[in-house]
């Protein structure tokens, strides 16, 4: 029990745990910029935790100084001198070996939508598909507002106030978030399209998306199907694009 109430020792077991819990109690697994993220700022608040007063620094310090002086500790001190380097160097070399991965060329970015999803336990028939909410133009502007809101709430921290993919948290992801503005995604693409993206996120992709590691969490546990349909009718107000028709891209197929 004494040795429980090392500072030292409690901030080790929160680090260990919360990789654990991270690592192994998420699923589908977060990929490893979120994983490195989160566990960054868990060390931080154990690092203010332990440094909150005198004798809890001196409580978490103590056993790191004694390594570091006491005759007795040599042999410890000889291992880590040992294992230490051999673990960065490990890390580095994972970091810096050739991974057989497709060809950037080879790899879509925008794949084509499955024929139907399964939603809240029906089936959602993506091919043809059109935005319901679209036909009363009367509650085009609610419709719009309310998926202003659920933007708000839920996507603006990784997507951006402004749409553009540089939310708060963008920067710790690879692939970056998706940029509306750019003519190159929304634009391109039907409304049924977004709705398969939204529902199913990034653990939702294709195998031909491989390795285009999204991490786009699937939204269907949380929003409901006129949600995620007002949201879409959101985006494409917001940046002033247009949904691509249905017809038009049966055309330039042709």
């Amino acid at each position: 029990m004494r040795l429980l109430r090392s500072r030292f020792l409690q901030a080790v077991l929160i680090l260990v745990l919360a990789f654990v819990i991270l690592r192994f109690g998420i699923r589908p697994p977060a990929p490893w910029s979120v994983l490195t993220l989160y566990l960054a700022i868990i060390f931080m608040a154990v690092m203010v935790f332990v440094s909150s007063d005198r004798d809890s620094w001196r409580s978490f310090i103590g056993p790191i100084w004694t390594t570091l002086v006491r005759p007795e500790r040599r042999p410890l001190r000889i291992a880590l001198v040992i294992v230490i380097p051999l673990l960065v160097g490990y890390y580095a070399y994972t970091q810096a070996a050739a991974k057989p991965q497709a060809p950037p060329e080879l790899r879509a970015v925008h794949p084509a939508p499955p024929a139907s999803i399964q939603f809240r336990n029906k089936e959602f028939n993506i091919s043809g598909a059109e935005n319901p909410l679209r036909k009363d133009a009367a509650k085009f502007r609610e419709h719009v507002s309310k998926g202003g809101e659920i933007y708000i709430r839920n996507c603006v921290y990784c997507h951006g106030d402004n749409l553009d993919g540089k939310g708060h948290f963008a920067p710790g992801f690879n692939p970056p978030p998706a940029n509306f503005q750019d003519p190159g995604t929304i634009a391109m693409l039907q409304e049924a399209f977004l709705f398969w993206r939204i529902a199913k996120g990034g653990p939702g992709l294709p195998k031909e998306s491989t390795p285009w590691n999204s991490v786009m969490p699937p939204w269907e546990d949380r929003l409901t199907e006129e949600q995620i349909w007002q949201v879409i009718m959101y985006l494409y107000d917001a940046t002033g694009q247009q949904p691509r028709r249905w017809e038009a891209s049966e055309h330039a197929s042709h």
